[in-house]
């Protein structure tokens, strides 16, 4: 838009004017959607913020009321900050801290099997309840890629839920199926990190 000797009433009343179309043509577009349901989101890819982005969702929700329900694969030793304050709404979400750490911790492939079977149980039961609006699933990704759980099972799991329940899945990696399947789907993508500059995972901001 050229502005160029023009008053700023004039700029003013040429910026309203075209923020009117604008708004008038996105109300069109919101107009035609009218799908409610329960949807499946991923967030994926390597760079930081696809916990941070998912317990986003989990205040939102909380918010408005919602029960929520939360699993962790992976993160079980970790004392994180979300955790301490997600204790405050206990009457509305229930975590289920089941991981026991990164599997090159563990060093036991048996072990984190086993982990990850009880974590997807626990799922199980918070996908089949309709009372919980939100479910996340923590760092499931990471149990997939290692073939920890069948990925057709989980699949399975996540279609029969109630329609009306939303489900996060997080964890790098996600496996094309589960990309497929999901209605939303945001890949994190590493431009910096300061670890790569040697300074440590900091509280408040890595957990």
């Amino acid at each position: 838009m050229k502005t160029e000797g023009m008053s700023e009433a004039e700029i003013d009343a040429r910026h309203a004017e075209k923020m009117a179309k604008k708004k008038a043509a996105r109300d069109k577009i919101v107009a035609t959607k009218t799908i409610e349901k329960g949807l499946l989101i991923v967030h994926t890819g390597k760079g930081k913020g696809k916990s941070t982005a998912a317990f986003g969702m989990v205040m939102r929700a909380l918010g408005h009321g919602f029960k929520v329900g939360i699993v962790q694969f992976v993160k079980g030793k970790w004392e994180t900050g979300e955790r301490r304050v997600l204790e405050a709404f206990a009457d509305q979400v229930t975590v289920r801290t089941m991981g026991e750490g990164f599997t090159w911790e563990t060093q036991d492939r048996q072990r984190d099997i086993a982990a990850a079977r009880a974590a997807w149980e626990a799922a199980g039961a918070l996908l089949a309840d309709p009372s919980y609006r939100l479910v996340l699933l923590d760092e499931l990704n990471i149990v997939l890629r290692y073939d920890y759980l069948p990925l057709e099972e989980v699949l399975e799991g996540l279609a029969v839920r109630h329609p009306d329940t939303h489900v996060i899945v997080t964890g790098r990696n996600a496996k094309e199926p589960l990309l497929e399947a999901a209605d939303l789907v945001t890949e994190m993508s590493l431009v910096k990190h300061p670890f790569r500059s040697g300074v440590k995972a900091q509280a408040g901001i890595e957990f």
